[in-house]
């Protein structure tokens, strides 16, 4: 029997993507990572690729007349691995509806908020962080959803809070929220979606 396929999209650094591949290495998820796809040249998550020993490719969406077609370039490649699922793992660029349809209920992504609060169009990186200390909020935290037509609208799969500290900076909660829930529910989510544990329709 064939291992579980998993493909990674990333456009920064990658500390998720490397979450996948150490949990992936110590055999804690029973898959193998298939391939690494980044729309930034300068994305380390491309070296974390090589240094792992699985294939990686760059997309420059300049090189496409819009972004249909650089989505659509992406699906190409990953029709050929056949992945079982497809994460994104700080992935920045909007995916099109051909995407969403070709893969539907096999793409997931997290984001560093309790969703729905502070998500959504123009919500990533540092400026979630800043939104959640602007508000006054108590807690944030982290959500890892399945993938849909909107921005962050997708069926949630595992959400987790963190208390925040009185002296909390958007730097200190991004830090805090990536490592002490961030890494942990992404394998906690793709392990119980490998073990048909959930998946989209099973979720209300």
């Amino acid at each position: 029997m064939s291992k579980f396929k998993i493909a990674v999209l990333a456009s920064g650094s990658g500390t998720n993507f490397q979450a996948i591949i150490d949990a992936v290495n110590e055999k804690r998820l029973d898959a193998e990572i298939v391939c690494l796809i980044s729309d930034r040249k300068a994305a380390y998550a491309l070296e974390r690729a090589k240094d792992n020993g699985i294939e990686s490719y760059y997309f420059s969406i300049k090189k496409y007349a819009d972004s249909d077609e650089f989505n659509h370039a992406i699906v190409e490649v990953l029709d050929k691995y056949e992945p079982d699922l497809i994460v994104l793992a700080g992935y920045l660029k909007i995916l099109s509806h051909e995407f969403i349809e070709e893969y539907r209920g096999k793409i997931i992504n997290i984001h560093p908020s309790l969703i729905p609060k502070h998500c959504g169009d123009g919500f990533w990186g540092m400026k979630v962080h800043e939104s959640v200390i602007k508000s006054g909020d108590e807690y944030s935290g982290a959500t890892v959803h399945f993938v849909d037509e909107g921005t962050d609208t997708g069926k949630i799969i595992i959400q987790r809070k963190i208390k925040l500290d009185e002296d909390e900076t958007a730097e200190s909660l991004q830090k805090k929220i990536l490592n002490e829930i961030e890494h942990k529910i992404l394998i906690e989510a793709i392990d119980k979606i490998i073990g048909g544990k959930i998946d989209e329709k099973s979720i209300d």
